[in-house]
């Protein structure tokens, strides 16, 4: 079921502007709480307070309340009460100090919740609690933050010179581009038949490489057949030897049988 809409009149409507403060002097300002002492630097070093408008054209009198997404941020005095038939309110809304980055975008958000008051109203907290979804009626306003005129300027020029920094970077990247380009088409017919022998040169001296490879291992080859030939010819000529020796052996004992048989 839709909301009915919200009678209440805002000012502004949309959005709660916050305009932070230059700081006075070289020491940040100072927040006592609880006995502690916070520094707080940046165009929000103080307490900044906006208004807002709570017009109530009804004949009724209405119920309204505030409430924020950050209540630890905003401090909102009334944040709560009845708007008598006719008549308007302002509501203060007070940012606490805390230190500004501007490249932190605001997510902040307010609501004005309000209702039509019934006639006998004694306890309000109890007609809150008692209403309807269909009773309530709200509005949402942003939160935006301003920077003092001065150091918005300063800003934008350190944002210009960010931008011209990196448009110089850029820059000095183009000449290489633009050199090449300038060559001529002799030149360049040079530059590739260059590029052509030298690729010729390369695969010869591979090709050298590769033959020269193939040769040695060749010659490896060949030295070792030749080796284990000889060792074949050394051994079979210690063969032929030793057979010889023996025989001369058995005839030398033979021999020694047969004179020894004559003597005797």
């Amino acid at each position: 079921m839709a909301r009915p809409e919200q009678v209440l009149l805002l000012e502004p409507q949309h959005e709660l502007k916050f305009r932070g403060k230059r700081g006075e002097g070289p020491l940040p300002n100072e927040l006592f709480l609880n006995s502690l002492v916070f520094f707080f630097t940046g165009p929000f070093s103080d307490v900044v307070t906006t208004n807002l408008k709570l017009s109530n054209p009804t004949d009724r009198n209405v119920c309204f309340k505030v409430k924020t997404t950050a209540p630890r941020r905003y401090c909102v005095r009334p944040n709560s009460g009845i708007i008598d038939a006719g008549t308007s309110i302002n509501v203060s809304v007070m940012l606490q100090p805390f230190d500004y980055d501007p490249n932190e975008k605001s997510k902040h958000k307010f609501m004005v919740q309000s209702m039509l008051a019934p006639p006998d109203m004694t306890d309000m907290e109890g007609v809150w609690k008692e209403a309807k979804p269909d009773e309530l009626m709200d509005s949402k306003l942003r939160c935006v933050f301003e920077m003092p005129l001065d150091m918005e300027k300063t800003h934008d020029m350190e944002s210009n010179k960010m931008m011209s920094s990196s448009l110089l970077k850029s820059d000095s990247a183009m000449p290489v581009k633009s050199m090449s380009s300038t060559l001529d088409d002799g030149e360049v017919k040079k530059i590739m038949e260059e590029c052509k022998r030298l690729q010729m040169e390369a695969q010869r001296l591979r090709e050298e490489n590769k033959q020269i490879r193939e040769d040695d291992g060749l010659r490896m080859r060949k030295s070792n057949m030749m080796s284990s030939q000889h060792a074949a010819m050394g051994i079979k000529k210690e063969e032929g030897l030793s057979i010889r020796s023996l025989a001369l052996i058995v005839l030398l004992f033979v021999m020694g049988l047969i004179v020894g048989k004559l003597v005797l």
